[in-house]
């Protein structure tokens, strides 16, 4: 046998038995690959080389001789000194500036507040984290009517959306007369705006000055007195106030039935036709102004009396404060109810016409009932009204202006 192959049989006779890896003190170290080196039997000739065999539970073995005759121990092809092929990569460290593991992104640093927040993730809003230059505000939800909206910007009237408790209403225009205003209110009279259907809108509570609560302008006849511009305000002529807002006197040239006045000429002097407030005029012209009783401050007088005071020559009226009407033949007229206004029984019958001019402000007058008032009285002959107007008809010297009449 060769001698070779016989001292590896030997050294296989010294392995342990399959799946048996103890090894006792005298044993050859397997080492961490499993090979045992054990020396080999020699035989006792000096000429043969030393060899040591070496024996592994691979089957593929490798023996190499060296030049000196020795041979090395075999190795294992594709096994590593460990047993493993490769190290397992380290776990992800987030701030340690290196993007790893499941991190959406690492810068490094711990500010929140830019494009890289905690937790290695990307700033959005919603994260509690203000990125800084794009949101706001963050506050975390999703709530819209909060201080800070759904888009981490902060809640401002105009925004369109209602703040919660703040505002009543937001439109996002910038119209401020609308149902709901630029402050974010809804729209109501004394909010300083003037809104349709408003006359007038002071933001305050005053109800005396030029704008009512109910934002109505101040008018005579309100019933509420304006301070600074109304003497009194009974909602119309009364007993102690005027039709034009003014304390009611007696010679305030202002008459006032509600007062019990039947004529006002402005003084208190007796034998004009007016004395007191009450008519002097009855059964007798005068020169002086005679109220024609049952009409609103309609009056008459004449140039001239004569027969005793029943005859008028070229009479006048006034119709509050506008004088020298021309009365004018008229189908209308009725001389006799015009002598009954003046205290008369009735009229006589006589009447004269003739020319008489009517030069602006004069105008000419006719009977009528209607217009400024529904009892008989004298009428514009332009268009019927001039109670304190003007007179528009000054075509006069026709020959039908009354140049006298009688009364009985």
């Amino acid at each position: 046998m060769n001698p070779t192959i016989a001292r590896r049989l030997l050294a296989l006779s010294l392995v342990p038995a399959c799946g048996l890896n103890t090894l006792g003190p005298n044993d050859a170290d397997l080492g961490t690959g499993g090979i045992a080196s054990v020396p080999a039997a020699t035989t006792g000739a000096a000429s043969d080389p030393t060899t040591t065999d070496v024996i592994t539970t691979d089957v593929t073995t490798t023996d190499v001789t060296t030049t000196d005759g020795t041979t090395t121990a075999p190795t294992t092809a594709g096994m590593s000194s460990t047993g493993s092929t490769g190290a397992p990569e380290p776990p992800a460290v987030c701030g340690d500036g290196e993007l790893g593991g499941d991190e959406a992104c690492d810068d490094g640093d711990q500010d929140n507040t830019d494009a890289c927040v905690a937790g290695c993730s990307l700033a959005r809003c919603g994260d509690l984290f203000v990125l800084a230059g794009v949101e706001a505000c963050d506050d975390g939800n999703p709530i819209d009517t909060d201080a800070c909206r759904s888009d981490c910007q902060l809640a401002t009237c105009g925004d369109g959306v209602v703040h919660a408790g703040v505002e009543a209403c937001d439109d996002g225009n910038p119209i401020d007369n609308d149902a709901c205003s630029n402050t974010c209110e809804l729209a109501h009279c004394g909010d300083g705006t003037l809104q349709p259907g408003e006359q007038c809108d002071d933001k305050n509570d005053v109800n005396e000055d030029a704008c009512l609560n109910s934002c109505i302008t101040a008018t005579c006849g309100d019933g509420i007195v304006m301070l600074g511009g109304e003497q009194c305000d009974d909602a119309g002529a009364s007993p102690q106030c005027n039709a034009d807002c003014s304390t009611s006197l007696c010679g305030d040239g202002k008459l006032n039935p509600a007062a019990g006045e039947q004529c006002e000429d402005g003084n208190l002097v007796a034998g004009d036709g007016c004395a007191k407030c009450k008519t002097e005029c009855g059964s007798a012209f005068a020169s002086d102004w005679c109220l024609q009783a049952g009409t609103t401050q309609q009056f008459t007088r004449c140039e001239s009396v004569t027969d005793s005071g029943k005859t008028c020559i070229n009479p006048f009226i006034r119709y509050g404060s506008v004088e020298d009407g021309v009365p004018a033949k008229h189908l209308n007229n009725d001389l006799a109810k015009w002598c009954q206004q003046l205290g008369f029984a009735g009229f006589s019958g006589a009447v004269s016409y003739g020319n008489r001019p009517c030069l602006a402000p004069q105008g000419k007058l006719f009977g009528c009932a209607g217009y400024d008032e529904n009892v008989w009285h004298w009428c514009d002959w332009y268009d019927g009204k001039w109670l304190d107007q003007t007179l528009d008809y000054h075509d006069c010297n026709d020959g039908f202006e009354i140049t006298a009449i009688t009364c009985q």
